[in-house]
């Protein structure tokens, strides 16, 4: 066992669990046979790697905002990423109270999957005026693909020169690709492959991860903090691939008459109710389909369709999916988005819209100005 005492707990380097080889419903189990491996994981992490299954897992919210309570009370740097398709989905409110007086710095995920004509510095203005808004102020912000490893380097130099030989924080909902962002670093600095387990299930690491740093300081990777207003909560295993997308997003322009509609999936729904015809263009992931239909024969469609025309959600979902719930905006100002919490957003490109959009009760909706 790699010379460790015999009592000496030994954690899992996949997701930060303490082993144990007594219950198997519990977090951390490993069989007794597989501590002969190195690096030791557990069951979860190693069918989770192996054959993509995931088990459900018992921490509560208490747990992870005990977690970051903690990380408050460090004298350290933190790095809090975010989705940067799901911005406001991804955003831990009240950040800046849990940090304490440490420093944050802002990293924003999956930067590969915006079109290709978003100009960098835009997104990175763009980003600190919604960080203002939402009572954060970083010390710096940076654009990464943790996938592709773009701007990991630079990211590193950052967390470098900012903690001034302190530990390091790494904190973020569940599904920005926090433990890909930190696989990329121990790539880069140890060339390590793949140590942490990632996913694009929520919730994978399930305590802090700790990756020691040349001066004897150390980085850690806390869980990701389960943000409920995500659509991730509302589909089934098979189609959060759908709303994670790996591709450069391709945007979706139509042409709406007032009262006409438009479903994404069974997922969501757009209304255009008055402001003369106009052009509205969607950033959503490419697979899921977009039909467009009147306003009129909209919730017919709806009853009959969903689960087929209308996926996901799929038809053994239908009775535990949560009701699509109203948000009526009159739009002002040109070039708004429509935010849909973990699916996109639907930019407004002209003043003086009034529109309606749908989404399952308890995901966020709400207006921004337009990110691209």
């Amino acid at each position: 066992m790699g010379g460790k005492a015999v009592n000496e707990e030994i954690v899992c380097v996949g997701c930060g669990a303490v082993i144990q080889t007594e219950n198997p419903e519990e977090i951390g189990y490993t069989p007794s046979s597989a501590l002969l491996r190195d690096p030791i994981i557990c069951q979860r992490c190693f069918r989770l790697k192996n054959y993509n299954e995931i088990q459900d897992v018992s921490l509560t919210d208490a747990d992870f905002l005990k977690i970051l309570h903690g990380v408050g009370e460090t004298d350290s740097l933190i790095v809090k990423i975010v989705d940067i398709f799901d911005f406001s989905g991804s955003w831990i409110s009240g950040i800046q109270r849990f940090a304490g007086n440490n420093p944050i710095l802002l990293v924003a995920n999956k930067a590969d999957i915006l079109p290709k004509s978003v100009k960098k510095e835009k997104l990175i203005h763009w980003m600190k005026r919604e960080a203002k808004e939402n009572g954060l102020k970083p010390v710096d912000i940076f654009l990464v693909s943790s996938s592709r490893g773009q701007g990991v380097r630079e990211v590193m130099e950052a967390i470098d020169h900012y903690r001034e030989g302190k530990d390091v924080y790494v904190v973020g909902c569940t599904n920005v690709g926090k433990s890909t962002f930190i696989n990329r670093i121990i790539k880069e600095v140890a060339g390590e492959k793949d140590l942490i387990t990632t996913s694009h299930y929520p919730g994978t690491t399930l305590d802090l991860i700790e990756i020691p740093l040349d001066d004897g300081s150390a980085l850690y990777d806390t869980p990701g903090i389960i943000n409920h207003h995500q659509m991730a909560h509302y589909v089934n295993r098979d189609d959060l691939k759908l709303l994670s997308p790996k591709k450069e997003i391709k945007p979706k322009v139509f042409q709406l008459n007032e009262e006409q509609t438009l479903f994404f999936g069974g997922l969501a729904r757009f209304d255009f109710l008055h402001g003369g015809r106009s052009t509205f263009t969607c950033y959503i992931p490419n697979e899921l389909y977009i039909h467009r239909t009147k306003l009129e024969q909209a919730d017919h469609l709806y009853e009959t369709h969903r689960g087929e025309l209308l996926s996901p959600p799929r038809p053994e979902q239908l009775d535990d999916f949560p009701e699509l719930v109203p948000h009526t905006f009159t739009v002002k100002e040109e070039k708004t988005d429509i935010v849909f919490s973990g699916l996109g957003w639907i930019t407004v490109n002209e003043p003086n819209k009034k529109v309606t959009a749908y989404a399952p009760k308890g995901v966020y909706v709400g207006l921004r100005s337009s990110l691209i």
